[in-house]
């Protein structure tokens, strides 16, 4: 469970109607790294996102995933590439009439991962991994916001990706819950060795959990840097967006 994967998008366009919501994006993730897409609500940075594991098609332009192109893929093959994808959705997407452990067993069920006895303890392994252990009798509903997020997260690394995709993790979360999030971004990344692409409009969890944070504005990639360089930024709409939040604490 390391190795992760490089990732890049060339000329990147995607318009809903007159909409144009990306315009010929460039962006390269480097293998391992966390990075984090910041921007203003309603940017388009979920819209990226969805594009690197082919949720969403391009109009133009290409999504590399090592050394394929995902945009020119049918979704038979695209099946492969989410395998090495793991993705935590906005709202956890756990699924209501599932306990937790059935949750996280569902895609080892799926794909015939080991026995039975193999299975079980894969989920006791992953909900001890994001601290959850003894929940697997529980239902969804029994869970606070911030267990939700760390029992779908266990669900999206169950089956070993080398990459995961963070969409606005810490939304709706109080301010200790959405640090413990982003603690555990942050480990899961130093653990496995992931590639990991994290989506928000929190600076806090920006700041955090960033390699580097890659700052979209108007369809386009408008700069990427550390947090170091992000922070001195001269450009008047980062320096804006930025002044709003706290001062970049980077994480450890």
């Amino acid at each position: 469970m390391t190795g992760g994967l490089d990732i890049a998008c060339k000329g990147l366009s995607k318009a809903f109607g007159s909409n144009q919501v990306l315009s010929s994006l460039d962006l390269e993730i480097r293998r391992g790294e966390t990075l984090v897409i910041l921007g203003h609500s309603g940017s388009g940075k979920s819209v990226l996102l969805k594009h690197l594991n082919g949720l969403i098609s391009p109009d133009a332009g290409s999504v590399m995933v090592d050394s394929t192109d995902i945009a020119q893929l049918a979704e038979s093959a695209l099946f492969e590439i989410r395998l090495n994808l793991g993705m935590l959705f906005q709202g956890g997407a756990l699924f209501d009439s599932l306990t937790i452990g059935q949750n996280i067993r569902f895609p080892l069920d799926q794909h015939s991962v080991g026995t039975s006895e193999d299975r079980e303890e894969r989920v006791a392994e992953l909900l001890r991994l994001v601290g959850l252990d003894g929940t697997q009798e529980q239902m969804p509903d029994e869970l606070s916001g911030g267990m939700r997020k760390r029992a779908a997260l266990a669900r999206a690394l169950a089956l070993q990706p080398l990459g995961m995709l963070y969409d606005e993790p810490t939304t709706g979360l109080d301010p200790v819950t959405a640090h413990q999030i982003n603690v555990l971004i942050r480990d899961t990344q130093a653990r496995f060795g992931l590639t990991s692409v994290v989506v928000t409009h929190d600076i806090a969890s920006a700041t955090y959990v960033a390699d580097r944070i890659a700052f979209l504005y108007d369809g386009k990639i408008l700069a990427v840097g550390s947090v170091e360089e992000m922070s001195t930024s001269e450009h008047p709409t980062i320096r804006e967006f930025l002044s709003a939040g706290p001062a970049p604490v980077k994480g450890t």
